[in-house]
């Protein structure tokens, strides 16, 4: 029996990750994210706080709007974007990502290089935009099209 995904449940509709500092994010289909350890690949893998960057189209699509050009994911250097929702931002909040459990550490903060990388004033509009930063409390891995639970 086949059953329907809810057309409004969010989705996973990037991942993106990058081996190093300053090198560019790659975009990929799907990716391993290790309990207490991050995402297998990433230039963070290993952290102890900082493990994934998650970020939604919807807040996306609000910066664009403030910065009157558009903002591409990869560019953003987050990890995850998903489909729609406003990303959970208080630490210690907690939501999944398909069988991936993610705890809130604080809100991500984007960077003044990101003006160089999209356009002048990006790093501006993306103030309040940017997701959040997370620790992955249950690991699995994390696919393009997962579902994605919020619990906000």
């Amino acid at each position: 029996m086949h059953v329907a995904m809810d057309p409004s449940q969010p989705t996973v509709v990037a991942i993106h990750i990058a081996p190093e500092a300053r090198l560019p994010t790659k975009a990929v289909e799907t990716v391993v994210a290790e309990t207490d350890r991050g995402l297998v690949g990433d230039r963070y893998h290993g952290s102890r706080r900082r493990q994934v960057s998650v970020q939604s189209a919807t807040s996306l699509a609000a910066a664009s709007g403030d910065l009157g050009h558009p903002i591409d994911s990869g560019l953003t250097r987050r990890n995850i974007t998903i489909s729609e929702g406003v990303m959970p931002s208080r630490p210690g909040q907690r939501f999944t990502i398909g069988a991936v459990e993610l705890e809130v550490v604080r809100p991500a903060a984007p960077c003044k290089l990101l003006d160089d990388a999209i356009a002048p004033g990006a790093s501006r509009s993306l103030v309040g935009h940017a997701g959040s930063i997370c620790r992955v409390v249950n690991g699995g891995t994390i696919s393009v099209g997962a579902p994605v639970e919020l619990h906000i």
